[in-house]
């Protein structure tokens, strides 16, 4: 079997920043353990399988993630990736919305003036004590918590600076004890251009560092928003790569916004 590659680097304008996913565009499902050797293969936070539903002239697709471990149900920078490979390579027409099915219902892309704006639903985090060892892995940092919450599928800390998320260096042993998909810390930006800064943790799931997770500002939109007051924020991910996430809040969806660079064309061969 030969299947079109893509390596996309996500949330980002520059090539080799933001996030690199892969992306592989199937002509009908394939077995879930060929897809998880092949996102093995890629060794990047997420693999995404992209395969056609609707006829020639819709733009609907089933889309499923895969993290080099396990198969994942929400995964943002992946369907950015996606979204930006179909329209690229004219599987959608040029400003077309494009409809993903997926463990996480529909989720729509759409192209607005070269960023991509995917439709996602909102995971709000609510208040919960988190777990002694998640904060003895995270170090001295930790120390500075304001809040902390659980949303759909992670733990979510605002620390008290920028400084101290920056300055996060955790026992990544101990972290994947932690019974969670993943760990987001963040805190208020203090410098322009930005409203909060992030950085996401999940070495349960087979990374140790995200650079840039959209999925988890599906819970940092609705937390910031209610904390500054305004629906349309910007959070950089402050990761060795870094990245930006535009996020609207609207209810129980929030809108993630970001441009994405394709560096890798190719074929996958097996």
């Amino acid at each position: 079997m030969t299947v079109p590659l893509f390596q996309v680097d996500a949330f980002t304008a520059e090539p080799f920043a933001g996030n690199p996913a892969a992306v592989c565009l199937l002509d009908q499902e394939a077995e879930p353990g060929w897809m998880q050797r092949v996102a093995a293969e890629m060794n990047l936070a997420e693999t995404a399988f992209v395969r056609p539903l609707g006829s020639g002239d819709d733009a609907v697709f089933g889309l499923r993630w895969f993290t080099p471990a396990v198969e994942v149900e929400l995964c943002g920078h992946a369907t950015l990736a996606s979204a930006h490979v179909l329209w690229g390579e004219g599987r959608a027409g040029a400003g077309m919305e494009i409809r993903f099915q997926t463990l996480s219902g529909e989720l729509c892309a759409n192209d607005r003036d070269g960023v991509v704006e995917l439709d996602f639903p909102a995971t709000p985090a609510a208040p919960a004590d988190p777990p002694a060892e998640l904060l003895e892995a995270l170090g001295e940092p930790a120390r500075t918590l304001r809040w902390a919450g659980r949303s759909r599928f992670d733990h979510l800390l605002e620390l008290g600076s920028e400084a101290a998320v920056r300055g996060l260096e955790p026992d990544f042993r101990k972290l994947r004890e932690v019974s969670t998909r993943g760990v987001i810390a963040t805190a208020a930006s203090e410098a322009g251009g930005f409203d909060f800064v992030s950085r996401f943790f999940a070495p349960a799931v087979g990374i140790d560092e995200d650079p840039v997770t959209g999925s988890a500002h599906c819970a940092l939109g609705p937390f910031w928003a209610d904390r500054l007051g305004r629906a349309d924020l910007t959070g950089f991910q402050a990761s060795r790569r870094g990245g930006v996430v535009r996020t609207h809040t609207a209810g129980d969806r929030v809108l993630l916004g970001g441009q994405a660079v394709t560096v890798l064309r190719g074929t996958l061969v097996g």
